[in-house]
């Protein structure tokens, strides 16, 4: 982490460095968020499975990725795909029926035991650093027997470019992002709303939307309150990314979020170019597909933020 903000820093200092073809610090914020945009639609778009794959059976040789024999590129249709995953075959509903009922029975005891009792800020620290080192230990398209190898890897094969994991497996200590000494709504915005207003507005418009965007259901359950689900899958992307709030308890996390999620939010977030159907259909069985369309929106957000949280640290320790 720290070389990482060592190395923004140094090249936002030769970019606003006083010359001939230097930048404004406004156009350097709105380069930041066009590459932040960037790389994190890209994990939206290969997470939604809008990704071509080269099939040989093809006369183009690409072909859509179909989900439940669907292609996805219909899931923002207004048509059945909805409750395709409950209709087109009855394989493995039990289990997943049993998922999806043991993943509100954790939802339910974890508001009790929230009420009841809070645990200690030291424990608390305690179940951060172990899911941190575990998010290190989780590799993206661990279960997949094969990976798709796609187009787009020929930029993305340079070993120099790309997710690189904030700290090497082994590590006693593992370097921290506290998210109190800088965060969106107190640092971020601010500077950004400073240099670029519009640009500040609109991103804390989408970020608040996306965040609070429910619809109380989870797959046959209705008026469930999501809110337990949905901060552990944003903090979850800003832990991979080493970045910790302290009022937040992480054992939330490994409650509530499976071995075959964890793969699948690693490998959208961090290398989205390798996400296959296999993994999107894996969590969440029962789920509909619009609710995975959301889970992928919050793992577009968590991403964008994260980056944007290290670079607009840089700056503000350039400017001061």
């Amino acid at each position: 982490i720290n070389f990482i903000f060592t190395l923004f820093l140094f090249s936002f200092q030769k970019l606003v460095k006083t010359g001939e073809n230097n930048w404004s610090l406004p156009e350097l914020v709105h380069a930041v968020v066009l590459l932040a945009h960037y790389h994190a639609l890209a994990s939206f778009v290969f997470g939604s499975g809008i990704n071509p794959e080269r099939d040989p059976d093809t006369s183009n040789g690409v072909r859509l990725i179909a989900v439940n024999n669907f292609c996805v590129c219909d899931l923002a249709n207004d048509n059945n795909i909805e409750n395709a995953s409950l209709t087109s075959s009855n394989f493995g509903i039990a289990d997943s029926l049993s998922e999806l009922e043991a993943l509100m029975e954790r939802m339910k005891r974890l508001q009790e035991d929230k009420e009841d009792e809070e645990a200690s800020q030291e424990e608390m620290d305690t179940r951060f650093e172990k899911e941190k080192k575990e998010s290190l230990l989780v590799i993206s398209g661990a279960f997949d027997d094969e990976i798709v190898s796609t187009d787009v890897s020929r930029y993305v094969e340079d070993p120099g470019f790309g997710y690189k994991d904030f700290a090497r497996r082994g590590e006693d200590h593992l370097p921290t992002f506290r998210a109190q000494d800088y965060t969106w709504e107190n640092h971020g915005f601010s500077l950004v709303n400073r240099l670029y207003s519009d640009i500040g507005h609109l991103l804390d418009e989408k970020f608040r939307m996306v965040y609070n965007l429910t619809y109380n259901t989870m797959a046959t359950h209705e008026d469930v309150d999501t809110t337990t689900l949905r901060r552990a899958l944003f903090n979850y992307v800003h832990c991979m990314y080493g970045i910790r709030y302290d009022d937040y308890d992480y054992g939330e996390v490994n409650q509530l979020l499976e071995r075959s999620l964890k793969v699948y939010i690693k490998t959208v977030t961090c290398y989205p170019e390798r996400t296959t159907k296999r993994m999107y259909d894996s969590y969440w069985r029962q789920f509909k597909h619009s609710e995975k369309v959301h889970v992928n929106l919050l793992l577009m957000e968590a991403r964008m933020q994260a980056e944007l949280l290290y670079a607009l640290r840089a700056i503000t320790r350039h400017l001061t």
